[in-house]
């Protein structure tokens, strides 16, 4: 079948669902406090029902109790192409119902949007997902290239649990894929009146979290103590926080750079000796914001440990940083890292992943590209690297270059970035709406 005859697949049926499911999942308390505390079991229970119910046959699988993915695989009508991974996990960040205007696992539809935690991040995407297999089920409907799918556990911690269990454990599952889709892409970022832009991620930035430990000498809080912990630390993290990290420009970044000059008819040789990336993104007015954050490594103190009584002297203290790295820029983060800490404080990786660079000349990426304005036919599809990390670096470990899709339609004013984990998270039904039209297109035809 040829990609102009294959048939939008969506009906009225798929747009009620694709709320309904979004509105479900939020209710279904799924929340991630990181060191294994956390259930995803009944989303995973009933994604799967929502899967077999148009025979698609899912695979549930835990690692440990409670900690539940699930993987299904819809067969393609080209058995020689690669197969693609759409991949979006269960679980979700805590929210504090006192903080918000509704709450958080109401999943309460009101006014045209979908609140609760997850409606970003990203059980909306894992709705839009189950909205459009179901509806190739009932409208026969198969795409070009196998579809694995892919709900996960534990993406808000280490992953140990979700996409690193099921690529250590369970790689068999993704044969034959060579690209996924997943978070964080393809929503309308508004960069001037009457101008829409549709971010695509085809990078992402490394994941560097840290674990600082100085170490002094004990003693009363009254003396004099040259050798304390907590100074030491405090040092530390004050050098950590005040650095100013060199610019590193990808190849995602300068293309991203290149095309949002372009658009505001601003010229830019991003190759060019001497070029100066802060002075571009003074000129690229509020769509600086999508790279602002991507063109340097970076570290943040995030949180420290130390003492038990104020008039006693630990022995030593603890603290944490949030340290990103762009892709090249492992060897300068580790030497910046050793000079910032000095002799007193050693510093080590509570957790690592790498960062990822996927090619943005490829069939697949154009015909994201294309999915996205065909249904925005006044906005443009750009390329751009995300500043923190998903699923997909975890799945990368298995060949899968990872790609940032999730599509919505959003008003103007509607901050989707910012709704990250914050209080009040919400989405417009128009956007889960335009999501499953853009991703019916795309799959059928990537």
């Amino acid at each position: 079948m040829a990609d102009t005859d294959r048939p939008e697949a969506i009906d009225a049926q798929a747009l009620d669902e694709v709320v309904r499911f979004t509105s479900d999942l939020i209710r279904i308390d799924t929340t991630n406090r990181g060191g294994g505390d956390g259930s995803e079991r009944a989303a995973a229970e009933y994604v799967a029902e929502m899967l077999g119910d148009v025979e698609i046959e899912p695979t549930l699988l835990e690692r440990s109790p409670g900690r539940t993915n699930v993987v299904a695989r819809i067969e393609g009508t080209d058995p020689s192409a690669p197969a693609l991974l759409v991949h979006g996990h269960l679980d979700v960040v805590p929210a504090e119902p006192a903080d918000w205007t509704v709450h958080p696992f109401s999943g309460e539809v009101r006014d045209g949007v979908v609140w609760g935690r997850g409606a970003i991040d990203m059980k909306n995407m894992d709705a839009m997902v189950l909205a459009v297999v179901r509806a190739w089920a009932r409208a026969g409907v198969r795409p070009r290239r196998d579809i694995v799918l892919a709900f996960t556990a534990d993406e808000e911690d280490s992953a140990a649990w979700g996409s690193g269990f099921l690529a250590e454990s369970h790689a068999e599952l993704f044969e034959g894929c060579t690209e996924g889709i997943s978070e964080s892409g393809a929503f309308t970022f508004h960069v001037g009146p009457g101008m829409r832009i549709y971010p695509i991620a085809a990078g992402e930035r490394g994941t560097a979290w840290l674990k600082l430990t100085a170490h002094g000498r004990a003693g009363h809080g009254s003396k004099a103590n040259r050798d304390n912990a907590v100074s030491r630390l405090a040092a530390a993290v004050a050098r950590i926080g005040e650095h100013r990290w060199p610019v590193r420009l990808t190849p995602t970044v300068k293309a991203a750079l290149t095309e949002l000059a372009e658009l505001q008819g601003v010229t830019a040789d991003v190759d060019a000796p001497g070029f100066d990336v802060d002075a571009l993104l003074a000129k690229l007015g509020p769509a600086a914001a999508l790279i602002e954050p991507t063109v340097r490594n970076s570290a943040n103190p995030t949180v420290l440990e130390a003492g038990y009584k104020v008039n006693v002297i630990p022995g030593s203290a603890t603290a944490y940083v949030d340290g990103r790295l762009l892709p090249g820029g492992e060897e300068e983060f580790h030497d910046t890292l050793d000079r910032l800490t000095g002799p007193d404080v050693e510093w080590e990786f509570h957790h690592r992943e790498p960062p990822l660079e996927a090619p943005m000349d490829t069939p697949t990426y154009r015909a994201m590209r294309a999915a996205v304005e065909h249904f925005d036919p006044g906005a443009r599809a750009v390329p751009y690297c995300m500043s923190g990390g998903t699923d997909a670096k975890q799945f990368s470990r298995l060949g899968i270059a990872g790609y940032g899709f999730s599509p919505l339609r959003l008003p103007e004013g509607f901050d989707y970035q910012a709704l990250y984990h914050a209080v009040d998270e919400r989405v417009p039904v128009e956007a889960l709406h335009f999501g499953v039209r853009v991703l019916d297109h795309f799959l059928q035809r990537a």
